[in-house]
């Protein structure tokens, strides 16, 4: 009883440590080393070992391990989790559960074969760490390869215990880890990210120091020898050259040169394809070489008379090409072998000479501007004028042709209107005479009551005609007004789109009179649109006008379908009709001003000029036609469902 008191007052003394170890360490390994030392107080501890688990890429750590046979892995590799039928530690992390077993155990299991990769065990405990959500941190192992020193039921009950009080430990300091490493990764990330802004910026620097050379139209040697200076402070640039391009007799010059060994004149010329600045050219490519790789190319016969000391450390020669033609090329060499360039730099050079080649571009075209501007200004101010009647005239057309479609629309609305009212008239007045003889046969004391309700039913019949033929005129009173206004503002406004789109095909109602061909609207009724009513009513007027004069013959029998649907944030709007159709050649046209195939017939041409411009202008939107002979006419429109308003400013 004394040896097992003494016993648990050890077990107890080891809580208590670990307790306060939790506290007080900041590092796994050392708390772990700590909770080994104090486990061997109380049992046979000589082979110990505790694994973490990475959930995020299923691995474990290792980050303490003791063992008398087997050698110590590294504590910051992450081994990939084995399955359970190949390893006891994948087994107690992947079912979370203890696991005790002897060697017996181990060679009645896997016939004999070694559970697991390291030696075989004499007796083998192992816990799951879990935290506060039974998540598995890890596993903590304990064995003996001694027959004297094997684990009783105490001892693994107590090791269970141990193991429970060391997760509640682990799991703070594996956080604080955790912690640790992340800020240490971005301490590291921002570091790399510093200095790659810092290179952005030094780049961007160089960048906006060429094109201020480019807009300060200074000669081609002082550009050079400014641009030798800004390529020297991104790289080590001792030896630079520039070499320009003459296409007219096939020959390249160095208007600068800066070289440690080789004497130059200003602007020495060489006939193209000798060196390796034509070899650059030819390929196009920004070219990396050394003296080896260059009497390769002599070898070779790619390069025929080298220009200059040969006896070079590092070449980079990058060309400077704008739309695949060359200007030029840069070059940057090295005698020193301790100044290498690599890919890093040739791919700076390269990206410089680009932009190189777009400042020499900007100064050639800037030259040949103001060659040319004095001669061409007089006749500028004249297509400028022409131009601008042309616009103006164009506009007062397409105002013009909008006011017609709307005085059409009032001719064909009045016309309707004249019918409901007209009725409504003969109705009053056989009502009015109704009333009369009625009145007369009452003062003549020979109403009868078949005469009375006789009148009863000329009334109700009257006022049944005059309700529905007035409401009839009311609705399309209603639906021009509203159509009309929207035709003639440009203010946005909130509508449904499904009965606007109603309203203007009631408004058309005298142009499809008569007329064979039905018009089916399919759209959400819940669709709701702030935009421009106007324009959309515009579009899908001259769109049904034009199917009217141009797809269907007069007596001709058609469909024309109407589909609106929303597409997140965009309105998706289809128009079919199954007309004649049109050939490729007409329908490229389609949208031109004063294009027309019904010249004779009063077409003005501006029809589908207009809907295009409401479609892409006004409405914000994209517009695309198709069409083929006799398969009818498709237009496919996406705008926005809402339109910002414009900024009003405040008073």
């Amino acid at each position: 009883m004394e040896s097992r008191l003494a016993r648990l007052e050890a077990v107890q003394a080891m809580l208590l440590e670990i307790g306060q170890l939790s506290a007080s360490c900041t590092d796994i390994t050392e708390f772990i080393g700590a909770v080994h030392r104090a486990l061997g107080r109380i049992m046979y501890a000589a082979n110990f070992y505790v694994a973490l688990a990475e959930r995020e890429d299923n691995t474990v750590r290792f980050v303490y391990f003791v063992d008398t046979l087997d050698q110590s892995p590294d504590p910051h590799e992450r081994v990939t989790l084995a399955s359970p039928e190949q390893s006891p530690t994948a087994w107690v992390l992947l079912n979370a559960q203890p696991m005790s077993m002897t060697a017996a155990d181990v060679l009645a299991r896997d016939n004999g074969n070694n559970w697991g990769q390291g030696s075989m065990a004499e007796h083998w405990m192992g816990c799951p760490l879990l935290d506060q959500q039974h998540q598995v941190l890890g596993a903590i192992v304990i064995q003996s390869y001694l027959p004297q020193h094997t684990y009783s039921e105490e001892d693994q009950a107590l090791f269970q215990l141990i193991a429970s009080h060391v997760s509640n430990a682990l799991q703070g300091l594996q956080s604080m880890d955790r912690l640790e490493r992340a800020v240490q990764e971005r301490t590291r990330a921002l570091a790399r990210e510093v200095a790659e802004r810092r290179r952005a910026e030094q780049i961007q620097h160089a960048l906006y120091q060429i094109a201020e050379l480019s807009a300060s139209a200074l000669e081609t040697d002082a550009l050079a020898a400014s641009l030798h200076r800004i390529i020297g402070e991104l790289m080590t640039a001792k030896n630079f050259l520039i070499a320009l391009t003459h296409p007219d007799n096939g020959e390249l010059s160095v208007p600068y040169r800066a070289d440690e060994r080789d004497a130059w004149q200003p602007n020495q010329r060489f006939p193209l394809g000798s060196g390796l600045v034509s070899y650059v050219l030819q390929s196009r490519q920004a070219q990396l070489h050394d003296a080896g790789s260059v009497a390769r190319l002599r070898a070779s016969g790619k390069l025929r008379e080298p220009l200059g000391n040969t006896d070079i450390a590092s070449w980079i020669g990058a060309p400077m090409l704008v739309h695949d033609k060359a200007y030029g090329v840069l070059v940057v060499q090295s005698y020193d072998p301790t100044i290498v360039y690599g890919k890093a730099e040739l791919d700076l050079l390269a990206f410089i000479a680009s932009h190189v080649a777009v400042a020499i571009a900007r100064m050639q075209a800037d030259r040949a501007i103001r060659m040319t501007k004095d001669s061409l200004e007089q006749q500028n101010a004249a297509l400028n004028q022409a131009l601008t009647q042309l616009q103006e005239a164009q506009t007062e057309l397409v105002r013009q042709e909008k006011l017609a479609s709307l005085g059409q629309m009032v001719a064909g609305v009045a016309h309707e209107i004249n019918t409901p009212l007209g009725i409504c008239v003969t109705a009053t007045s056989h009502l009015v005479q109704e009333l009369k003889l009625t009145r007369e046969e009452l003062a003549a004391g020979e109403m009868t009551e078949d005469s009375l309700g006789a009148f009863f039913d000329v009334v109700d019949q009257s006022l049944r005609i005059m309700t529905t033929n007035t409401q009839r005129a009311a609705a399309l009173v209603r639906s021009f007004k509203q159509v009309a206004v929207d035709q003639s503002s440009d203010d946005i406004r909130s509508f449904n789109l499904a009965t606007y789109l109603n309203e203007v095909l009631l408004s058309l109602q005298p142009k499809l009179k008569g007329r064979p061909v039905e018009v089916a609207i399919d759209c959400p009724k819940d669709l709701t649109m702030e935009s421009f009513p106007g324009a959309v009513s515009q579009i899908v007027t001259n769109m049904v006008v034009n199917s009217l004069v141009h797809g269907f013959e007069r007596d001709q029998h058609g469909h024309i379908s109407i589909c609106a649907r929303l597409d997140g944030n965009q309105v998706v709007f289809d128009y079919v009709d199954d007309g004649a159709g049109m050939d490729a050649d007409t329908l490229a046209k389609l949208f031109d001003p004063f294009f027309t195939t019904k010249r004779g017939s009063g077409g003005s041409g501006l029809g589908g000029h207009i809907l295009y411009n409401l479609a892409t202008g006004v409405l914000k939107g994209s517009l695309r036609a198709e069409s083929s002979p006799g398969k009818g006419l498709q237009y496919h429109l996406r705008f926005p469902c809402k339109v910002a308003r414009p900024q009003r400013l405040a008073a």
